[in-house]
């Protein structure tokens, strides 16, 4: 698996993760690269539970950490609006992650969305498309943590952006918007 990830990592960007970046902790992008490459070895024993449980086990104990957070508070809400922006800032510093976050709105969802995503494009360049829901989807299970609700309809895999409705999960917005999982597996809304 090590040299498959640095055989697939030679032909492409080295700027991503370190101390310096910020995006998904200390490494992040590369830890979903990392678990390509797994796939890309494993394939034939491991499943996509599998591999969604890995990409679980890096993201999730973070928010377990927050469960006092509750979104469908205004000041948590607010509190997570500026979170984002801080996030933007950093992909706009680091040039990995093209986001956009729309200015806050009290009683509407917080909405950002990427444009680029360095993972996505990892997966579409070495045709490993199939197992990007096992790494998107955590983005549902983060949010849940925060009792909060995700409402995407897209990603950079399938699309031209990935798209991030974030609201309280008592919110009801959500009636218009159910989720399903699609015939890839990624989690979506309508």
């Amino acid at each position: 698996m090590q040299l498959r990830y640095a055989e697939l990592l030679s032909k492409w960007r080295t700027d991503l993760g370190g101390k310096k970046n910020f995006h998904n902790g200390v490494g992040g992008t590369y830890d979903c690269i990392a678990i390509m490459s797994y796939y890309v070895v494993c394939k034939a024993i491991t499943s996509f539970r599998e591999i969604e449980e890995m990409e679980e086990n890096l993201i999730l104990p973070t928010f377990r950490k927050l469960k006092f957070v509750d979104c469908n508070k205004p000041f948590w809400k607010k509190l997570m609006h500026m979170a984002f922006l801080r996030a933007k800032a950093g992909c706009d510093k680091w040039h990995d992650y093209e986001m956009t976050v729309a200015p806050y709105e009290k009683n509407k969802p917080i909405y950002y969305e990427f444009t680029a995503c360095p993972a996505a494009e990892f997966a579409i360049r070495n045709g490993l498309t199939e197992i990007m829901p096992a790494l998107c989807n955590v983005d549902y299970a983060s949010m849940e943590l925060l009792h909060a609700k995700l409402v995407r309809t897209t990603t950079c895999v399938d699309g031209c952006k990935c798209d991030y409705a974030i609201c309280g999960d008592k919110d009801p917005y959500l009636k218009g918007h159910p989720e399903y999982r699609d015939e890839a597996g990624f989690r979506r809304n309508r």
